[in-house]
């Protein structure tokens, strides 16, 4: 099946990820590729350097999808605050964590032409700083626009980078 997507220039952030043809709620849109690696790799090639910008994907508690390295068009999927996509961890049958997987779903019927976008649910313990709003700061220009692409860490839940 041809793809229904494209990547080019957006007006929320650099490059994003556009639909070509009319895509269906519910139509599994793209899965999110790039090269599986432990958190302590990411980590140490990554860690202490945030730029704002990030293609990696936290895939569950033992691994994270690094899409800086054989990443495919869905890294290019920007963060919305009322977002026409979700991204959702579908875990493997034989609980093996390394074949879990990240797939890209419409949430409701999106018209040829019009931006694919997500809530990338980054989540940090608080408080936020003014520097971090900053850094992580969301120009998706939703009615609903919270200003910034990470959260509070509700109580009990895990920090996840899902962008």
């Amino acid at each position: 099946m041809p793809s229904k997507i494209i990547r080019r220039n957006s007006k929320i952030h650099g490059q994003g990820v556009f639909a070509t043809a009319p895509i269906k709620a519910g139509e599994e849109v793209v899965e999110y590729k790039g090269k599986l690696r432990t958190h302590a790799e990411v980590d140490d090639e990554y860690g202490g350097h945030d730029d704002g910008h990030t293609f990696l994907f936290i895939l569950n508690d033992d691994y994270v999808i690094d899409a800086n390295i054989g990443g495919n068009v869905a890294r290019w999927i920007n963060h919305g605050c009322s977002p026409n996509c979700k991204a959702y961890v579908i875990g493997n049958e034989d609980d093996d964590p390394r074949k879990d997987r990240v797939v890209i779903e419409a949430l409701r019927d999106i018209a040829a032409g019009e931006e694919l976008t997500y809530d990338y649910d980054i989540q940090v313990e608080g408080p936020i700083s003014a520097e971090e709003r900053k850094l992580w700061a969301c120009r998706c220009g939703a009615p609903n626009c919270t200003g910034s692409m990470i959260h509070l860490a509700r109580k009990g839940v895990k920090r996840r980078a899902t962008a």
